[in-house]
């Protein structure tokens, strides 16, 4: 396009200075006494010239004066891109771990640039690096003085009073930050864990269902609900306010039907207000999710001093919830062991050998933000997490296996039945080698914690801990030339047993307990 005009812009320049030529005319000029007499073509080529050479002046005239402020400019765009190379070399020194180089290009880009926001968060992550605490605080406080690096500054100091245990400080800054950026998923996850390690269970709750509405599905929030609700329902107890602790502890149960703490105790708050009936159906629900050992004693504690073969039979009904898991066999030897009917717990033993152990805990994970984290338990609508389609080799290969748990009870039922110590003391030497029980480990780190807290004692983890089989119990599965021999003493005594266990009198049917 631009040939084409060119073209055309010379064929008028032709065809005017032919026009021009072929009808040259006259012009006649009279100025100050003077008389200027010439051609149209040479007064239009007189004019044209006269133009261009004001045009050309007008430009000299345009550049001298103004050579100052375009040196000053090329100066500024020199410095700013020697600025933004020294930011660059900076942010790779941090990068590196070189806090001496990180510092030098700091400097040197705070010297260039005025841009302080850049600059500040240089300076401050290169005194972080060099170890300078004190000096990365007023590099992030300076932050707080502007919009567009204030929430970068609230972060900065917010890990700072972390490293320095400053809970108060990190809390109230988290909480800044988040008023500032609701969004803002490590504000959230911060306030909310500062809060639970602190027992601030109310804004924890708070803060929890803010993030519910922002952040996270209601699924992945329920179990941590549940045991919040758990630990203001203890805390309501201590305070005297019974009604509000049961109305909690509710709550609480039904959204983690996985945990038995939450259950018992809301069990025995129904027990204490004579509500057994209700009681009875909180356990055997919770019976059928997550068997425990904790729930088996709050059901035998449902009626007390009831005759032996009673408690067997309420135990049967008990076991017949969930009569594959082994914590099942367990509650019922147990109770047999208690009637004297050595057939019966033997029998129930050698079944817990061959029962679904508690589900082996797996290789932790890195600790992190608990808030975003769903619970190890059920979702919120109460109902129960979905059960692994089969058992991994490890958990396998722990099927079959004595617990310590289940040596002592044969020991109690050798020492009860026989009065044998020999036998009694192989029972005890065999639990000494035996697989370990199950009990509260943590997702996060893998501690293991003989009671349920709802932080780990270990890393601090909220709602972490769940009842599994350690994994070192795989390590104890491996062959042992003295286990078997235990798995064959039960079933040889069982099955000498068997015809007696099943002659024994019939329980008297139980009738419900009372209450609603």
């Amino acid at each position: 396009m631009r040939a084409i005009g060119a073209l055309i812009a010379i064929a008028a320049l032709v065809v005017a200075a032919v026009f021009f030529a072929n009808h040259p005319g006259q012009v006649e000029i009279v100025w100050q006494g003077r008389q200027i007499e010439t051609s149209i073509g040479v007064l239009i080529a007189a004019a044209v010239l006269a133009a261009l050479a004001a045009a050309l002046l007008l430009w000299l005239m345009t550049q001298i004066l103004g050579s100052p402020r375009a040196l000053l400019r090329r100066r500024r765009e020199r410095r700013r891109r020697a600025g933004y190379q020294a930011l660059t070399r900076g942010m790779v020194a941090v990068a590196a771990g070189d806090p001496q180089e990180a510092r030098r290009h700091a400097r040197r880009a705070e010297a260039l640039l005025a841009e302080p926001p850049l600059t500040l968060l240089l300076s401050a992550q290169a005194a972080q690096l060099g170890g300078d605490r004190n000096a990365a605080k007023k590099f992030f406080t300076a932050m707080l003085d502007r919009a567009e690096t204030e929430f970068l500054g609230l972060r900065g100091l917010h890990n700072h009073a972390l490293h320095e245990g400053d809970r108060d400080t990190a809390r109230r800054l988290a909480e800044r930050a988040a008023a500032l950026r609701p969004d803002a998923r490590w504000a959230m996850a911060s306030r909310f864990d500062l809060e639970v390690r602190d027992g601030r269970w109310e804004a924890a709750r708070d803060t929890l269902a803010q993030a519910v509405r922002r952040q996270i599905a209601p699924a992945a929030a329920g179990h941590h609900r549940g045991v919040i609700l758990h630990k203001l329902s203890l805390a309501a107890l201590t305070q005297g306010e019974r009604a509000r602790a049961l109305a909690l502890a509710g709550e609480a149960q039904a959204l983690v039907p996985d945990l038995a703490p939450a259950v018992a105790h809301y069990a025995r708050l129904l027990i204490e207000d004579q509500r057994t009936r209700r009681a009875v159906k909180t356990v055997e629900r919770a019976w059928q999710t997550a068997p425990h050992p904790e729930l088996a004693q709050v059901y035998g504690a449902i009626r007390e001093g009831e005759a032996p073969l009673a408690r067997v039979a309420r135990f049967e009904r008990l076991a017949a919830r969930n009569p594959g898991a082994r914590e099942s066999h367990l509650a019922l030897a147990e109770a047999a062991l208690a009637a004297q009917l050595w057939g019966e717990a033997r029998r129930h033993l050698e079944r817990a050998l061959t029962a679904d152990p508690p589900p082996l805990a797996t290789t932790p994970a890195h600790p992190a933000a608990t808030l975003a984290l769903p619970g190890p338990g059920p979702v919120a609508d109460g109902s129960a997490p979905p059960a692994p389609a089969a058992f991994s080799d490890a958990q396998t290969a722990t099927i079959g296996r004595p617990t310590v748990r289940l040596c002592q009870m044969m020991a109690r039922l050798e020492e009860g039945e026989h009065g044998d110590p020999a036998r009694l003391r192989q029972w005890l030497d065999r639990a000494a080698r035996a697989m370990p029980d199950p009990c509260y480990v943590c997702a996060s780190c893998g501690g293991e914690s003989l009671e349920w807290q709802a932080l780990c004692p270990r890393c601090g983890s909220f709602d972490a801990l769940a009842w599994r089989t350690p994994l070192r119990a795989a390590d104890r599965a491996a062959p042992d030339p003295v286990l078997p021999e235990a798995r064959a003493d039960i079933v040889a005594q069982s099955q000498t047993d068997a015809a007696t266990a099943e002659r024994r009198p019939p329980a008297s049917p139980i009738a419900e307990p009372g209450g609603d």
